[in-house]
């Protein structure tokens, strides 16, 4: 049994119905709201499970606001309640509201961490209690991340805060919950959403052009039904990159180098003159949103 957060559109409604043709009874969230997180609708949610119950699947639609703590929470028991398990969680759910950082609001930042950064700890949160209380199963926590997360979108810094909140807290959850059998891992997707059509052309490394199959939502979803599959036990904390015919696995954080004071305390010049000749050289790792310097 899955629940999908932001499975009303876009990656998220793939992924609702890529887990429900393998199988799963899906929950469909998603409050159906413009790109901003303005006004809402239960259309979006109802039509994915419309496809997944005209394909012979099971699901049902929800409007859970997943930024709300405490509904999340009746969520997570309704559908333990319903369903008798609760096996998977997948957190899709998003909103944008871009600005550079010198013109970012506090209202627009608030918005965009609720609805990521808190939803996905709200709905992370209540699942893990339900997984502790029932330790020993089979149980996947998949989150989504973002590159402008991973690489620093310059117009994005909410979003990019986010998204790398998320990568930090999957890392907690993947430590904390292993040995209740979870395992969690994030999702870094490339396709053509709602979201990505605004920066479609460009100096855009990736061209999100709709009739592109290889940047088509659908292509994002075989590694999340992996993730979620009883085979995958053996990739936690791990960050896999999903869409335009790649499937890639991110090398988590370590260090790449490191000076030592021979007497394990520094002064300013020596440590000026030992970082410059051991790191410059370092910093040359291409990043698709580098320009150049006004």
């Amino acid at each position: 049994m899955a629940i999908v957060t932001g499975g009303g559109r876009g990656i998220g409604a793939a992924v609702a119905e890529g887990l429900a043709a393998e199988g799963a009874a899906v929950i469909v969230s998603d409050l159906g709201v413009e790109l901003d997180g303005a006004g809402g609708g239960a259309g979006p949610a109802a039509e994915v499970v419309g496809r997944i119950q005209s394909a012979g699947g099971t699901a049902r639609a929800d409007q859970t606001d997943v930024s709300d703590f405490a509904a999340t929470e009746e969520l997570i028991r309704s559908a333990s309640v319903e369903y008798g398990r609760l096996d998977i969680v997948v957190n899709v759910a998003g909103i944008v509201r871009d600005r550079m950082i010198f013109n970012m609001t506090e209202e627009d930042w608030d918005a965009v961490i609720g609805v990521h950064l808190k939803g996905t700890f709200n709905t992370s949160r209540h699942a893990a209690a339900f997984w502790r209380e029932h330790a020993g199963g089979e149980y996947r926590l998949i989150n989504f991340t973002s590159g402008a997360g991973l690489y620093g979108a310059p117009s994005q810094p909410n979003y990019a805060a986010a998204k790398m909140g998320i990568v930090g807290l999957t890392l907690s959850c993947a430590n904390a919950l292993r040995k209740y059998g979870v395992t969690s891992n994030c999702i870094g997707p490339i396709a053509t959403t709602r979201m990505t059509l605004g920066i479609a052309g460009g100096k855009a490394r990736n061209r999100y052009d709709p009739s592109d199959e290889r940047m088509s939502p659908r292509n994002v979803v075989p590694p999340v039904v992996y993730l979620a599959s009883e085979q995958s036990g053996w990739i936690n904390r791990r960050i896999l990159g999903a869409g335009n015919g790649r499937i890639s696995l991110f090398s988590n954080h370590e260090i790449e180098r490191e000076i030592v004071s021979s007497s394990g305390v520094w002064d300013n010049e020596t440590a000026f003159r030992e970082i410059e000749g051991a790191f410059k050289s370092a910093m040359e790792s291409p990043n698709p949103f580098d320009r150049p310097r006004e």
